[in-house]
């Protein structure tokens, strides 16, 4: 998806742009004559620069133009929903090329730091009660991510279970159609999470205390679950989301949507 070169230019890919391109908003038009609008290309380059580094808007290099112009951009993006489509765009292509591996899912939390707090941020129990923010995704069996969600960094993982599970992005197929299985560790260990699961029609595979070491040594056993954690780990590469910067929610979630566009489209080869 991005080329690096000697130069700080993170340029998307034409063969990821060429996928996302038709999915822009029109531009608003404009009421007076000025300067020319700069190009979108450009300006989502910049903004996937700034995901990949975590540098500040207004220590963005000016070779993707203004910063002001570029956070503007990502401003307008974010209202039109964007970003989600184009997550949405990957889901698909990579379901097309590859097949999404409904048959085992997986679900789990991640706590950040978000030092300016906002909405969906709360005391985090460990890091001394400062301010932070959870995450929580559900993958398939592969761990591509299929859904995302976020709330402050003290409330408990059972909690986001039923949003997460609501915000799935992709078109699920039916569990008649389909055998759906829902790996999650202990954390989500409660009668209320397993009979919550199964009403969304997966069967529940949740670990116990003392279990996973047991289970282990049973033979032909394979581990599902970490493929959701390798999913948190790919995120944490994008050093804006190693610590929440944006106080908007909408904000956040269009950052950790743009990373989820660009994990799954690079899984299914849309990348330069």
């Amino acid at each position: 998806m991005v080329r690096r070169k000697n130069v700080p230019d993170y340029e998307i890919s034409d063969e990821f742009w060429n996928e996302i391109k038709a999915l822009l908003p029109l531009p608003k038009p404009k009421k007076k004559p000025g300067r020319p609008r700069k190009d979108d290309k450009k300006i989502l380059s910049g903004i996937f620069y700034l995901l990949l580094t975590g540098c500040q808007w207004k220590f963005l290099p000016r070779f993707y133009g203004a910063p002001s112009t570029v956070h503007d951009r990502f401003q307008e993006w974010v209202i039109s929903g964007l970003f989600g489509k184009m997550w949405q765009a990957g889901l698909l292509e990579y379901d097309t090329k590859r097949g999404l591996e409904w048959e085992w899912q997986a679900i789990d939390g991640a706590m950040t730091k978000a030092s300016l707090g906002g909405p969906g941020t709360g005391a985090n129990p460990t890091n001394r009660g400062k301010k932070g923010t959870k995450r929580s995704i559900l993958t398939d069996g592969k761990g591509i991510p299929l859904s995302v969600t976020v709330d402050g960094a003290n409330r408990h993982d059972k909690k986001l279970v039923k949003e997460t599970l609501d915000a799935i992005i992709f078109e699920r197929p039916s569990s008649d159609d389909v055998i759906q299985n829902m790996c999650m560790d202990k954390g989500y260990d409660f009668p209320d999470i397993r009979e919550l699961v199964k009403e969304y029609g997966y069967t529940a595979h949740i670990k116990s205390r003392g279990e996973e070491n047991i289970r282990i040594k049973i033979p032909g056993f394979r581990a599902r679950r970490w493929v959701v954690e390798r999913t948190h780990s790919w995120l944490n590469r994008f050093r804006r989301l190693i610590i929440r910067w944006e106080k908007k929610i909408e904000n956040y979630l269009a950052m950790l949507h743009l990373t989820c566009a660009w994990i799954t489209s690079r899984a299914a080869g849309l990348f330069g």
